[in-house]
């Protein structure tokens, strides 16, 4: 009897998720803006959306997101998947209470890391502008005359 209780005790461990998958979830939130607002973003995952946006997207694999308006240059931004702080905790409460089998779960669910940067923000610049005029507005100066 005092076996069996072990083994039903061993396999429900098993079937629970890990620590980060359970506290902080395989999804975060994201926010997406632009100077100028209103340009269409089209993710590598598949989603879109329109500045500014937010979304929910997975934490385990990062992304590239590509912007277009009219008027100006294409830009891509790449976003990465970086292990987080949150993340260390859990792995900590896995150690302590979840063990390899936790650790496992939220390493393969992505659940210790987070999509960087967030919010990712973007300044689009004019077709046809002035790499001379681009680099004076980035830095806050204007041409004189």
């Amino acid at each position: 009897m005092k076996l069996h209780g072990h083994c039903v005790a061993a396999a429900a461990a098993l079937l629970l998720p890990g620590c980060a998958t359970v506290t902080r979830g395989t999804s975060q939130k994201f926010a997406i803006e632009s100077i100028p607002p209103r340009a269409d973003v089209a993710l590598s995952t598949g989603q879109a959306c329109v500045t500014p946006c937010r979304l929910k997207l997975k934490r385990k694999h990062g992304f590239t997101a590509t912007f277009t308006k009219a008027g100006y240059e294409t830009y891509r931004a790449e976003v990465k998947s970086k292990f987080s702080g949150g993340g260390a905790a859990a792995t900590a409460g896995n150690v302590l209470i979840g063990g390899l089998i936790g650790a496992a779960v939220d390493g393969s669910s992505g659940a210790l890391n987070n999509l960087t940067p967030n919010p990712l923000k973007v300044k689009l610049v004019e077709s046809g502008a002035s790499p001379a005029a681009v680099a004076e507005e980035a830095a806050g100066t204007k041409p004189e005359g």
